[in-house]
């Protein structure tokens, strides 16, 4: 029998309040547990709005789990809700003087705009959903949504709707994340409602959601997933080996070596392989990642010797245990490039991590040994 299961995310509607609100890859596992403690191997995910990116980059991470993506009202990036600074700054003033009126159903469904009823309905809503500090944070935190990157390696079914003169997402934003998701459907109808269920093809919309999910589907490629990659490796490794002697070496590796297993158990590593006096590992989460190689780095020191580490979040080829592809080519290079005691970070990663609270120190566009084009590198702080 079909269920439908939803969640109001961390710190909003009907979950419980939080400090701090959650980057995206703290929401991922969110919705991981979510279908954990509903016994839900696999699913098929509608994600809406602000959703949409949450449920692509679930859908890229985990394609055994996702046997479908609907997504609308959905952009890549943030500009295709508020193309400029000075529109979200007017946002926040009717955040910080209007909130909780139901004034916002002008744009988001302008066809109930003359509705009362409705208008009292949403500003209940609005209310319910977060208060005003709460609604700022988290706007903070989808201002720096950048996904575009990472959409290539959704490999599930996909279907994107918008509609045409959608006053919240422009429609090009729709247009786009259908164009960058390989195989990807896009129904384009016309309407400026935000809200899927209201207008007057709410009913086409619905009816081909179903048709969607219910339908024949492409078989899922769940040998590629989306991986955050880290590889280290130590400073002066050859120079410390000819100082040390090879026994008194060899015993330093092995601490090297049981530190960093410790660290990437910690935070949900898996060591794919060494490489003499480095590691490969990769993570679900980029978040995660980045806090693990600055752990590694720091809890390395004592031994009098100092790690680099590199990150890139990018679509993964599964071989058996090991794990290849582009963006493992991408990790390496970015390792190599980094200092004693220096985590440098792909933009990729950056961009995916945003809300988290880590740090980052822009560290130019560089060029990578045999990958085209230059890349945004970052210094992480922790």
């Amino acid at each position: 029998m079909p269920r439908v299961v939803t969640f109001d995310k961390r710190g909003t509607g009907g979950s419980d309040r939080v400090p701090e609100l959650p980057g995206l890859d703290v929401r991922m596992d969110d919705l991981r547990a979510v279908m954990d403690a509903n016994g839900m191997e696999q699913a098929a995910l509608l994600g809406i709005s602000e959703g949409a990116p949450l449920s692509a980059i679930f859908a890229a991470t985990y394609p055994d789990r996702c046997r479908a993506l609907v997504l609308y009202g959905s952009f890549s990036r943030f500009s295709y809700w508020f193309p400029t600074d000075e529109a979200l700054a007017a946002f926040f003033v009717y955040v910080d003087n209007a909130w909780g009126t139901g004034g916002s159903v002008q744009r988001f469904a302008p066809s109930h705009a003359d509705d009362a009823a409705f208008q009292r309905w949403w500003a209940r809503n609005e209310r319910l959903g977060a208060n005003p500090t709460a609604v700022k944070a988290l706007m903070q935190m989808n201002s720096q949504i950048e996904i575009g990157g990472i959409l290539p390696a959704v490999r599930v079914p996909t279907l994107v709707i918008h509609r045409s003169e959608d006053q919240v997402v422009n429609v090009a934003g729709g247009r786009d994340v259908a164009a960058r998701i390989p195989g990807a459907r896009l129904l384009e109808l016309p309407g400026s409602d935000h809200i899927f269920y209201l207008g007057d093809n709410a009913e086409e919309i619905a009816d081909a959601i179903e048709e969607f999910l219910t339908g024949s589907r492409g078989a899922v490629a769940i040998d590629r997933v989306l991986a955050t990659v880290m590889f280290t490796d130590i400073v002066g490794s050859t120079e410390k080996a000819a100082e040390l002697g090879d026994r008194r070496w060899r015993h330093l590796l092995d601490d090297h070596h049981a530190i960093i297993r410790r660290v990437l158990t910690q935070f949900r590593g898996r060591e794919v392989k060494t490489t003499g006096d480095g590691f490969f590992a990769t993570f679900d989460g980029p978040a995660r990642g980045v806090r693990c190689a600055c752990a590694i780095a720091q809890e390395i020191r004592p031994l009098g010797i100092e790690i680099r580490a590199g990150l890139h979040t990018g679509e993964c080829e599964m071989m058996g245990d090991d794990v290849g592809g582009i963006a493992v080519h991408i990790g390496a290079r970015v390792a190599a490039l980094a200092a004693a005691s220096e985590v440098l970070v792909s933009g990729t990663v950056k961009d995916l991590v945003a809300g988290s609270g880590l740090r980052f120190d822009p560290r130019g566009n560089r060029a990578l040994k045999g990958i085209p084009g230059e890349w945004q590198i970052f210094a992480a702080g922790g």
